[in-house]
């Protein structure tokens, strides 16, 4: 027993000397010693130079919140001082980092098993240089090797922390240049609190020019759809340690931005939230949010409140990638989840509000990468939609409204259809598939459109509005679009048709429409081609039918319709009084932009108006004969042919020179327009006058047969002097 005891004794004195020649061994190592061996295996692994150039040092503790058996065991923390990064050759700056100390502590038990545990990693006043060419190399891409063997050591990093340090970008395929300054705050500022002033500060920068009343409406919504939902997963121990600064550019843009992080962030635990805040400009785009960002280390989950305003919508595609319109200036609220992933991720803007212009916009939208090309998707809804806010759409804003939004294609000052171009190169950026609907619309009393909805859908640059249709003064216009971005130039089809639309509601302030019983109703089938909706015009084929029945004219009505070719004849015809239309009814044909009246004529009380020539919409040129036909002795049998010529823009309305048009003219009128008056009749609607009789049915029906002048002889058109 006492050998036996003796062994056991020497055993463990002999273990115990071991561990403290080893303890001792390892606290009196010079650690610099192994710098040259960890700067070669650092460099070879990221495929560039690694240096630490200061001291490389051990600090033994013990961590109280590892377990109780855990926490006896010390843990060592190693500090690298004056650590340096090389950028590649081909950068413009030596460096990508430089630390002035890289702390981290590393858990020893785990080693056993092949697994490198770093609790926590603190970087000390970092500073990075990030720079990209015109051909796409990025410093921050690193070249690590590749290997076919799978590695039997893994990498478990839990948490990085920083303090003040600064970040530059310098990106010469994007264009951008950026300055980053990171600070540390005086103390904790409190996640809500953050939340709160970052609500505040936002809503007034994007209501600064928005009226009173569109701002207090703006600000209920949004408050009454925070108290409904939650931004962030942020608990009580969350808070803002960190502030930072940026200035640069972008393109000829200019950026400034400000904001707030925590100071440590969880890449392993998904379920520790890590706040940010931002408040950039760009330009005149303002772009905002507040929340939390979870599960870095994998792009895991985005849950921020976002704000965008600015000038025109379009301009976020450069800032952001999604194809958006041209729009007036704009502001929109709204929740936004990310699921974020290497491969593909989803965005999805929840619960939205914002204006366009004077319009308000609410709904949601998702967007998911991945794929042939990202997909936006999702449902918009307008209470109150000013029609003037659609301009931008087509180009028709004013010039001085162009300017504002930043395109610089300047309308013609004398061409009346938007020459402005659609961007389709766009259009192949991204898919879409959204429904917009507005239940209302504002454009004043002169055009009552009551209603307006719609579905896009655009597939790698085919866009179709399918339906597009408006409720307008009592009926309603249904149409189709179809677009093709991916050809040039863009071709496309237009198929529309109103029925039902009340001339009394059409023009609600014209006393003498109000006794009206009478209808508009027209069809158009037109194929295009073109870049803007001067082109698609400017080249179409198809048919344009229209036709109106027991309603009233005048110039004062025109004028306040914004015909302005219409009120110049009607006032050489009527002078300013109001005139009854029995009906009025046209029938064009569009051949290569030309479009060509086969029937255009108006029969009213005192005579029948034949309209005969082409407007041509390429060069906008017009070239019509007006003939009223007089159907009695009256003054009115003393008017004379005019002609129609000029421009949409400047027409030019003037007296035909030879003889006045007599009695009699009108029956002749009536008899050589028979051939497309069948094709019309299909219009008429059911509605009857007071007599009980449609009255365009009867003037048609009257036009389909020969007149008794001529009968069994083949139409003739009456005969004016040609204009020239």
């Amino acid at each position: 027993m006492k050998r036996s005891r003796k062994i056991v004794s020497w055993i463990v004195g002999v273990l115990l000397t071991l561990v403290i020649v080893l303890v001792v061994v390892i606290a009196l190592f010079d650690w610099n010693r192994l710098k040259p061996f960890i700067d070669d295996k650092v460099s070879q692994a990221i495929g560039r130079p690694f240096a630490i150039n200061g001291d490389l040092t051990v600090a033994w503790k013990r961590d109280r919140s590892d377990g109780f058996w855990r926490s006896l065991v010390p843990t060592p923390e190693f500090t690298a001082r004056n650590i340096t990064v090389a950028n590649p050759t081909w950068a413009s700056q030596p460096r990508f980092a430089q630390l002035d100390a890289l702390r981290f502590r590393l858990s020893p038990l785990p080693l056993l098993a092949h697994r490198i545990t770093v609790p926590t990693m603190q970087l000390v006043h970092p500073t990075i240089d990030l720079e990209r060419d015109k051909q796409a190399r990025a410093t921050w891409a690193f070249d690590f090797p590749q290997s076919n063997a799978p590695s039997t050591w893994k990498l478990d990093l839990r948490e990085i922390g920083f303090d003040r340090g600064s970040v530059s970008l310098d990106d010469a395929a994007s264009t951008i240049k950026l300055q980053v300054a990171i600070e540390p705050l005086q103390g904790p500022i409190p996640y809500d609190q953050i939340v709160a002033q970052q609500s505040s500060d936002a809503r007034a920068q994007a209501g600064s020019s928005a009226d009173a009343s569109a701002k207090t409406a703006m600000s209920r919504a949004a408050d009454k759809g925070e108290k409904n939902e939650t931004v962030g997963q942020a608990n009580s121990s969350t808070a803002y340690l960190f502030g930072w600064q940026a200035t640069g550019s972008y393109k000829t843009a200019s950026i400034r931005g400000s904001g707030k992080t925590g100071g440590v962030l969880a890449l392993q635990n998904a379920t520790d939230p890590f706040p940010v805040q931002a408040d950039v400009h760009i330009g005149d785009s303002h772009i905002a949010l507040v929340g939390t960002l979870t599960d870095p280390a994998n792009l895991g989950a985005l849950d921020v409140r976002l704000w965008f305003s600015g000038s025109s919508m379009a301009k976020l595609y450069a800032i952001t990638g999604v194809t958006l319109p041209d729009t007036p200036p704009y502001s929109t609220e709204g929740h936004l989840k990310a699921q974020l992933g290497k491969a593909s991720s989803h965005f999805s803007y929840q619960n939205f509000r914002g204006r366009v212009g004077g319009s308000d916009l609410a709904g949601s939208l998702d967007y998911a990468s991945g794929g042939a090309r990202p997909t936006l998707s999702g449902t918009i809804r307008s209470q109150l939609l000013q029609f003037a806010d659609l301009a931008p759409l087509i180009g028709a804003d004013s010039n001085a409204e162009k300017q504002q939004r930043g395109d610089g294609t300047m309308q013609p000052t004398d061409k009346a259809l938007p020459v402005e171009p659609f961007r389709t190169d766009r259009w192949k950026a991204m898919d879409a598939d959204v429904r917009f609907s507005a239940a209302h619309i504002s454009h004043g009393p002169s055009l009552p459109i009551e209603s307006l909805n719609t579905h896009l859908v655009m597939t790698n640059g085919l866009l179709q509005l399918d339906p597009l249709n408006f409720g307008l003064a009592g009926g309603n216009v249904t149409s189709r679009i179809h677009l093709d971005g991916g050809r040039t130039p863009m071709q496309g089809t237009l198929r529309l048709g109103a029925r039902h639309l009340k001339l009394k509601q059409l023009f609600p302030e014209f006393a003498p429409m109000q006794t009206s019983f009478g209808e508009i109703n027209g069809d158009a089938d037109l194929t295009l081609a073109g870049n803007s909706v001067a082109a698609l015009l400017g080249q179409a084929n198809g048919e344009l039918k229209l036709l109106v029945n027991d309603g009233a004219i005048s110039k004062t009505l025109l004028e306040t319709a914004g015909l302005n070719v219409g009120n110049i004849v009607i006032g050489k015809l009527f002078g300013d009084k109001t005139v009854k239309i029995n009906c009025a009814a046209s029938d064009l044909v569009a051949t290569n932009g030309v479009f060509d009246a086969r029937l255009f004529v108006f029969d009213t009380a005192d005579a029948t108006i034949n309209v005969d020539g082409t407007v041509n919409m390429a060069t906008e040129a017009l070239k019509l004969d007006v003939v009223p036909h007089t159907k009695g002795f009256r003054i009115f049998s003393l008017r004379s042919p005019l002609y129609v010529k000029g421009t949409l823009k400047n027409p030019n309305v003037g007296v035909q020179p030879g003889p006045l048009i007599l009695r009699g003219g009108g029956a002749v009128a009536l008899a050589v327009v028979a051939a497309p008056v069948a094709a019309l009749l299909a219009l008429v609607s059911p509605n009857r006058n007071a007599e009980g009789e449609n009255t365009c049915r009867m003037v048609l029906e009257q036009m389909n047969k020969p007149s008794r002048a001529n009968a069994g002889q083949a139409p003739i058109k009456p005969q004016v002097t040609p204009h020239k």
